[in-house]
């Protein structure tokens, strides 16, 4: 069976990646093609193009790069119907995945959906293009299933939160410390996103903290697939970057400071208390606080339905509550710590991929 697979960021990737070796132990004949990343890559897909290329963030860069999104559709859609898969999964990404279900169900392609776009935060009523255009949803939060319900729309699966799949198989570099030449000191981990324009600004606005913890070491999760000189800030202030070393740096960390996405919930399964934070364009943060229908922004307050992280967003991201909230996860880490497990208990479910690709292989015969 062929299987067009398409995730547009990190997170995504690696998901799906776990998907498609899900999939392998079912369908010995499984052909993968599709948009996405490394892990896919390895995993056994044929990638067509790197979400690397792909991957803009906020409402204005949207808008300024329409052209080049708009031929990135084209280019899918061509290589789409060129292939004639038997399905297409779509990961998250919902601005381009969108567009894609709708020609792909017009076209007579069966479309499934594995981890639903945040529907629930911001603009609700594309859910009715999800229950047109969509043959089977896969869910990945607990109240999706009820969320899609009310717009009629049943076919909808919840499978687990795959974060916590890939936490519990992760396995810590037995000489991480050592071999990275890190200080014996406690490590407080920044992770700045996977996008340009996190990077720059998350950066600019942590790398000062060094001298308010001089008792700590901070270490930058750095990503490979974007610009080395992004990172060039913490080099001139004799600050580590380690490049796709999340998992390592968070088995190793006393607390950490997480751009707010996927990293947030990933943090939060490591046990790191942490500080959410974010920043964007005026222009995106002002169109946010109009649309956006939730009461928090990270992944484990949603979650959890209440604050057990702090989050600093826009004029609230600055050095002042940094430093402030900062010393208040440290001084209070065991609290945060029990919340998180409370958490694990809530989402914990068996092998998320196993039983999303169960499902997929049922549904398709």
């Amino acid at each position: 069976m062929k299987y067009y697979l398409i995730a547009g960021e990190k997170s995504g990737d690696l998901h799906a990646s776990n998907l498609i070796k899900s999939l392998k132990k079912r369908d010995a004949n499984a052909e993968f093609r599709g948009w996405g990343g490394d892990e896919m890559e390895a995993a056994g897909l044929t990638l067509v193009k790197h979400y690397k290329e792909t991957a803009f963030m906020g409402f204005l860069e949207v808008f300024l790069n329409l052209h080049k999104i708009s031929g990135f559709i084209k280019s899918c859609k061509k290589d789409i119907t060129s292939w004639k898969p038997d399905v297409i999964i779509l990961v998250d990404y919902a601005g381009f995945n969108l567009r894609i279900a709708k020609f792909a169900k017009t076209a007579g392609f069966k479309v499934y959906y594995y981890i639903s776009p945040k529907l629930w935060a911001w603009g609700q009523k594309r859910a009715l293009k999800i229950k047109k255009y969509v043959d089977r949803m896969f869910a990945i939060m607990h109240f999706e299933k009820a969320f899609y319900a009310k717009f009629d729309y049943h076919h909808v699966d919840y499978v687990g939160n795959p974060v916590l799949d890939a936490v519990s198989n992760f396995s810590p570099a037995p000489n991480f410390l050592i071999d990275h030449k890190l200080e014996n000191k406690r490590i407080i981990a920044i992770l700045p996103g996977s996008r340009k324009q996190e990077v720059i600004n998350i950066l600019h606005k942590t790398i000062s903290l060094k001298k308010a913890f001089p008792e700590h070491q901070f270490v930058i999760a750095g990503v490979s697939q974007l610009p080395k000189e992004l990172y060039s800030i913490a080099k001139e202030n004799e600050i580590p970057v380690l490049f796709d070393q999340t998992y390592d740096l968070l088995s190793h960390a006393e607390a950490a400071i997480v751009t707010s996405g996927t990293a947030t919930l990933e943090t939060a399964m490591f046990y790191v208390p942490e500080v959410v934070v974010y920043q964007t364009s005026t222009i995106t943060y002002n169109i946010a606080k109009i649309i956006i229908k939730v009461k928090y922004i990270s992944l484990v307050n949603l979650l959890a339905d209440k604050e057990v992280v702090k989050e600093l967003i826009q004029n609230d991201f600055n050095e002042e509550n940094l430093i402030k909230e900062l010393t208040k996860v440290i001084e209070n880490k065991d609290q945060i710590i029990n919340e998180y497990k409370s958490l694990y208990k809530k989402l914990k479910t068996e092998s998320v991929s196993e039983t999303a690709a169960e499902l997929m292989t049922k549904y398709l015969h």
